[in-house]
């Protein structure tokens, strides 16, 4: 039986994408491809192919003398430009860094990709060498499902909100890319609405626009709570109190909280950037400015039944990315990968 070893370093850091990215992926396949495959975590046991999920350098030197013995698949969790707007770091760093996470991609053999545009962002950085695989993140209905509306209206007065009240949701961390000024801004504007972000920084004081948004969090008003960073397993209750989830984000490769929105048949306002259309279709709703933001949010919030029809474009679009859709996606990258080095070896 082929084996599989999976090296991440990812839950290190709470409260960020790679680390629910990693943790929702290693249980699909470890679960549902059981009978075909040996799975391991960093183990230092005989592997046929490594799957890396973050680019520790002691990963890097590890591929550099494993290369022609183990296939190596890479997973893209983030871009140079994705880098530079979340954290704040001394330019010198940045290009040092960034120089090395494309050297550690242009390392694999294969490189899975969350989103189709990133297919083409790193082809523009320069990584050529790898076959790079379209396949999405996913989100188990295990971990996140609807709930019933008495249970919604316990987990309000859990919060202390009024169970009539209209709930807008953020998620993710505190970052200036994640338009958390817009988020707040809109709110200003809908002072009869409640939002509520949950997130923080998960990197300290280097996130960036850490003292800008400590100060934004400081005089946000008052119908705006931020709860800082929440466990994943208490996620699904938050999602399912939302009337809709609102990212005004700036940048993104896929994120996580989307799909795990979509799992709780929760509406999902975004900007308007290139990289959704491609992988949600028409299953959200879009703008560009707090302007607009607004006016979407006061309209939802008076409209019950173009609320029903978001609940329903959601569901449609989360079907999609089904768990059978995926782990077969999984599946024949991974027997490809190994069905290769097989072939490379008798040679």
């Amino acid at each position: 039986m082929p084996s599989i070893n999976v090296r991440s370093s990812a839950n290190l850091i709470k409260a960020q994408g790679v680390s629910s990215c990693y943790n929702e992926q290693f249980k699909l396949v470890s679960e549902g491809l059981a009978t075909k495959y040996k799975f391991y975590v960093n183990s230092m046991k005989k592997s046929d192919i490594v799957h890396y999920h973050t680019v520790n350098l002691s990963y890097y030197f590890e591929r550099l003398i494993q290369k022609h013995k183990k296939a190596g698949i890479g997973y893209v969790h983030f871009l140079p430009d994705t880098v530079d707007n979340s954290l704040n770091m001394p330019l010198i760093f940045k290009k040092v860094f960034y120089k090395y996470l494309l050297s550690f991609y242009n390392n694999m053999d294969y490189l899975v990709a969350v989103n189709p545009c990133v297919i083409e962002k790193l082809r523009k950085y320069g990584v050529t060498k790898p076959k790079i695989i379209y396949i999405p993140n996913y989100v188990s209905e295990k971990e996140f499902y609807p709930l019933p509306s008495e249970k919604i209206n316990a987990i309000k007065s859990k919060y202390d909100f009024d169970k009539n009240k209209f709930v807008v949701l953020g998620v993710g961390q505190l970052q200036t890319r994640k338009g958390v000024a817009d988020f707040v801004q809109t709110a200003k504007n809908l002072s009869d609405i409640q939002f509520v972000w949950a997130g923080g920084f998960s990197f300290g004081k280097i996130s960036d626009g850490y003292k800008e948004i400590k100060s934004l969090i400081k005089n946000s008003p008052s119908n705006i709570k931020f709860l800082g960073i929440v466990d994943r397993k208490d996620m699904n209750e938050i999602y399912n109190m939302a009337d809709i989830l609102f990212l005004p984000s700036f940048d993104e490769l896929f994120p996580m909280a989307i799909l795990e929105s979509y799992c709780c048949k929760t509406p999902v306002l975004l900007r308007a950037i290139d990289i959704y259309p491609r992988i949600l279709f028409d299953s959200y709703m879009k703008a560009n400015s707090v302007e607009n933001f607004t006016q979407i949010i006061d309209e939802l919030s008076k409209n019950k039944s173009l609320q029903a029809k978001w609940q329903d474009k959601v569901w449609e679009c989360h079907e999609y990315y089904s768990k059978e859709n995926i782990l077969r996606m999984w599946d024949n990258l991974y027997s490809e990968a190994y069905d290769k080095l097989k072939k490379s070896t008798l040679k």
